[in-house]
């Protein structure tokens, strides 16, 4: 490899990692927007001792729940790997950022 493309490769390698690193921290989400989001999921899991219309499920808090967990069981609600009805419905009308927000948001407050 030439000097110059060497010189032209390095560069670039290193804006590309702290893009990537970047990305990383602007793909959790904007917990403002996710606050702003979340304003139908506490008539089921905001109320302590709550259950739904399934007799043998329980609604789980989901109130400081893992980031990372919020956003794969709300993805999963999406594509349709979950079958809970209600969640399904609500799973499917979120865009990716829209799941991203509502994790950043409900990952952030104490259980």
């Amino acid at each position: 490899m030439t000097k110059a493309l060497f010189a032209g490769v390095l560069p670039l390698a290193a804006l590309l990692h702290l893009t990537a690193a970047h990305a990383g921290e602007v793909a959790k989400g904007d917990p403002k927007v996710g606050h702003a989001l979340v304003y139908t999921c506490g008539g089921c899991h905001g109320v302590p001792g709550y259950e739904n219309a399934y007799p043998h499920y329980h609604v789980p808090r989901i109130a400081g729940q893992n980031y990372d967990y919020l956003v794969a069981a709300l993805t999963a609600y999406k594509k349709g790997e979950r079958a809970h009805p209600t969640m399904r419905a609500q799973g499917e009308s979120l865009s990716e950022q829209d799941i991203s927000n509502i994790a950043a948001f409900l990952s952030s407050l104490n259980q």
